[in-house]
């Protein structure tokens, strides 16, 4: 029964972590005025996160805390080759271009994670499923605004435009930007690996951030960055909110999640995102919301119904086919 509740749940988990996502912008915002580079966030993220998830860890299930040295390569991918990897990129995406064009391209991580999944894990091609995945992706090149207006700025790239200015586009942007969604659908792939070899959903989450902090340890000063927290004390808080909320909790319900469902799914559940982004940010931040970036929000919005009822009715039929 726990099981069956799991599965139909997932969705819900899937999304949840895809709001917490979504406001993530805020604190790496606060973060960057600052004075911290992208690869300084990073380093932040993952000794926060790993500040709150191992204890979380040992209260709730010590056993899980047990990992078998020859699985480490599961989390070496999920927290190196794609936590590091995938952050670095797009923070340093946006740094270049613009957070709008760096999410379109980041978001193209469900087309990697459902052709690796396919490879991987089998996992088979439906109608439903290709529709969900296409709307997701126009949805997110809607909602980045990017539609509204593309004006030719010379040979180092393309300005993009809605109202305000959006950024710069050079080579090297669409290189980090598709790197940021390869990375980012890594995730998937190797958690799923790390979840299919018995291991907790916290226990998955809780190492991804401890490789990643050896990961990112190479491409920061450590120094530097605690006393710049010494300086600026309240800078801490903000590291606490993308510590605990948009990193630990939403790396966590996603992980759980993805324990229950299929990883191309998930991945394309966590298309909600954006949408969360550029409604805060037009809330908060008094960002422009085109029609197109309304369009794209109900796009992306309807392909995550549409897999959420997909995901549920292969359910039920499993568990028929079971009984």
């Amino acid at each position: 029964m726990e099981n069956k509740r799991l599965k139909q749940a997932a969705p819900f988990l899937v999304a949840a972590a895809s709001i917490l996502w979504g406001v993530l912008f805020v604190f790496v915002r606060k973060l960057s005025e600052g004075g911290f580079s992208a690869m300084d966030i990073v380093c932040i993220r993952a000794y926060g996160s790993v500040f709150f998830l191992f204890p979380m860890l040992f209260l709730m299930n010590r056993r899980a805390m047990r990992i078998k040295l020859r699985d480490c390569w599961c989390f070496v991918g999920t927290g190196v080759f794609s936590i590091v990897f995938f952050s670095f990129c797009f923070f340093r995406n946006v740094e270049l271009s613009s957070a709008a064009f760096a999410s379109i391209l980041m978001y193209t991580s469900p087309v990697w994670v459902t052709i690796f999944s396919a490879i991987f894990f089998q996992e088979k091609w439906n109608r439903q499923k290709a529709v969900a995945l296409l709307m997701a992706l126009v949805g997110c090149i809607f909602v980045s605004g990017v539609l509204n207006g593309i004006s030719i700025s010379g040979s180092d790239g393309v300005a993009f435009t809605n109202g305000i200015a959006i950024g710069r586009v050079s080579p090297l942007g669409l290189m980090l930007g598709l790197g940021s969604g390869i990375g980012y659908g890594l995730y998937s792939i190797f958690g799923r690996f790390a979840l299919d070899k018995g291991y907790a959903p916290m226990a998955v989450t809780a190492y991804t951030f401890l490789f990643a902090c050896v990961g990112v340890l190479p491409f920061v000063n450590a120094q530097a960055i605690i006393q710049r927290f010494a300086d600026n004390p309240g800078l801490l808080i903000w590291a606490l909110c993308i510590s605990f909320f948009s990193t630990a909790m939403a790396f966590l319900l996603y992980t759980l999640g993805l324990s229950a469902m299929e990883a191309g799914r998930a991945a394309v559940l966590a298309t909600l995102e954006p949408i969360i982004t550029a409604i805060v940010g037009t809330l908060f931040y008094k960002e422009e919301l085109s029609v197109t970036m309304g369009i794209g929000i109900v796009l992306v919005l309807v392909s995550s119904i549409i897999i959420s009822r997909n995901n549920k009715e292969e359910t039920i039929r499993r568990e028929k086919s079971d009984g």
